[in-house]
């Protein structure tokens, strides 16, 4: 279940950029599930116009997606289809982050193809003839010279992937029983967090039945690789090189025959210009950010090449599955000859680079290639973003002894983390019981059986629930620093005669921002570079197979989390001091 403060949060992001009523029945959405126009309307309280104006918005900017399935009119009545709606958590959350998607495009594409992309970001999906005049009203150029050059950006952002073709925009799903469709519908999350879907579509075909009926949606709702990132061409000028090819060989009966081909050809053309709608494709940001942070880490830890030659490693790589990537010797090293500083880079110390990142080698068609989990750096930096959140909170001493809990990744007597981290055992032993209070560890109590009875306390970090109270935390931190920004704001509206106040608002949001980019990513760790933890139920249903043992084991967790806080309650006075609140 995602947290009260994420679905607070996303609702202050929609009030912050589309107003009370957009954010109100985005809320609706995000609280009470998938639901239809007239449970939309009843919810909110507001008239059926003012939903519909909503929903548009949602949809046109991919937070809201909309799907019909069947219901039957009575008992023995006709059909008909219903337009169900449900909301994209990732959606809504990624508007946070469109600034560091421009910087991505500028970086990589130049300024012109960031302006294309700061349009789509900016009205959520268009046609290419809207981005036209998007462009022709911002500038005095001839309007056939800006459609030339707009095309020639936009397919570098398609080419690239960061624009994709919107998904298919009401699928129809049928389902194969009323019993099937219950089930689904108890399994279903309330929020879709779509950043799993695109893994759903490649499963096999024999699984659908456990999946939800929003997952069914999103699924259903996905364009093909090919038909996402096709690109509009110049069709005018190859219809003519064809013609010119082609004409010689028409016969005179064939005429009328070429003719109505060559039509079709430029209808189609015209169709996909002002029909066609793109939109920016998150997933690849998504995964521009955590290659950013992986290079970051390994950089920080290992030196500059060793980023060098990981960020080398990962954009020469081919695939990138189950967390992995893999890229030959020779696309590492013409990668890594492309990067500054990399030209001065020898065979030999590429290969040690790559033995210090943990690489696994193979040989695959007389050419040597390097495989590394992606994971593990992500993990670490998980690691040292939750270390870095104890230093500050509890001290040193504190920052010793979590890490040691961590890097040992199992249960450790209290006089033993107190020898080994040189922190005097009461000291120790506060410390340890003012984490678990405030659920950052977990304790298990052993009684050893001799002479006399004698109770140990062992001590262990639970990545599972630790990385989901800090997620939680990031939200809520997200949260105030997005409320605060939006309360500036209104200020600077009401002193626009003050200027020296107007000023003093205007650094106060600029920190705030920065403040809150920060923030994000680090809630980015935790959410979207994929967490080898569920961080909540939603995760846990869209990434998990639904298999009798791992239900049991989900299960076996919970019961075990519950235990756990019943003993906590019961040994609460093993602690003089210490105390919930």
């Amino acid at each position: 279940m995602v947290s009260q403060d994420a679905l607070n949060l996303a609702v202050s992001l929609m009030t912050s950029h589309f107003g009370d009523l957009v954010a109100k029945v985005c809320g609706c959405l995000l609280r009470g599930g998938t639901l239809s126009l007239q449970e939309i309307v009843r919810c909110t309280e507001l008239s059926n116009s003012q939903v519909k104006n909503g929903l548009l918005v949602l949809i046109q900017h991919n937070c809201v997606q909309a799907f019909s399935v069947p219901k039957q009119a009575g008992a023995g009545g006709a059909t008909k289809s219903l337009t169900q709606y449900m909301a994209l958590f990732d959606n809504i959350l990624h508007r946070m982050r469109f600034t560091k998607f421009l910087a991505i495009v500028r970086d990589d594409l130049g300024p012109q193809c960031e302006t294309v992309l700061e349009g789509l970001l900016q009205h959520g999906r268009l046609t290419f003839d809207q981005l036209v005049v998007r462009a022709t009203s911002k500038q005095s150029e001839d309007s056939s010279s800006i459609r030339d050059v707009l095309r020639k950006n936009l397919e570098r952002l398609v080419h690239g992937q960061y624009v994709e073709r919107c998904p298919r925009p009401e699928p129809f799903i049928a389902p194969t029983s009323e019993e099937a469709t219950a089930s689904a519908r108890r399994r279903s999350a309330k929020i879709i967090l779509n950043s799993a879907y695109v893994n759903l579509r490649g499963a096999a075909k024999s699984k659908e039945e456990t999946y939800s009926l929003e997952q069914q949606a999103m699924i259903a709702a996905a364009l093909s690789h090919a038909e996402r990132f096709s690109v509009i061409t110049d069709s005018g000028r190859e219809s003519s090189d064809v013609k010119d090819a082609d004409k010689q060989d028409v016969s005179v009966g064939d005429k009328r025959k070429f003719e109505v081909l060559e039509l079709d050809e430029e209808v189609q053309a015209a169709i996909t210009e002002t029909e066609v709608l793109w939109r920016a494709n998150f997933q690849k940001f998504v995964h521009c950010l955590e290659k950013k942070a992986c290079v970051a880490n390994v950089r920080s830890r290992l030196g500059l090449d060793a980023g060098v030659v990981l960020e080398a490693l990962i954009e020469s790589s081919d695939q990138e599955k189950d967390n992995s990537v893999k890229a030959s010797m020779d696309g590492i090293l013409e990668a890594v000859r492309g990067k500054p500083g990399g030209i001065s880079m020898t065979l030999e110390h590429i290969r040690i680079v790559l033995d210090q990142l943990g690489c696994s080698t193979s040989i695959e068609d007389n050419n040597v290639f390097y495989k590394m989990e992606v994971q593990r750096i992500i993990e670490s930096c998980q690691n040292d973003e939750v270390e870095s959140l104890v230093l500050s909170r509890y001290g040193k001493e504190a920052y010793r002894i979590f890490r040691l809990l961590i890097k040992k990744g199992s249960l450790v007597e209290t006089e033993q983390i107190s020898d080994i981290t040189f922190v005097e055992k009461k000291v120790a032993q506060g410390i340890l019981y003012k984490l678990w209070n405030d659920d950052y560890l977990y304790m298990q109590k052993v009684i050893s059986m001799g002479a006399g009875q004698l109770q140990h306390f062992l001590w262990k970090v639970e990545k599972h629930s630790l990385w989901e109270l800090v997620l939680n935390h990031m939200y809520h931190a997200a949260l105030n620093l997005n409320q605060k920004i939006a309360h500036i704001v209104e200020q600077e509206h009401e002193v626009l005669q003050a200027r020296e106040k107007r000023e003093q608002l205007r650094k106060s949001r600029m920190i705030l921002e920065l403040s809150l980019l920060k923030v994000d990513d680090a809630l980015m760790l935790f959410h979207d570079f994929k967490p080898s933890y569920p961080m909540d139920g939603h995760l846990a249903e869209d990434r998990i197979q639904h298999t009798g043992a791992e239900d049991a084991t989900l299960e076996l967790k919970d019961k075990s989390s519950t235990l756990q806080r019943d003993e906590r309650q019961r040994d609460q006075s093993l602690s003089p001091g210490c105390t919930k609140h």
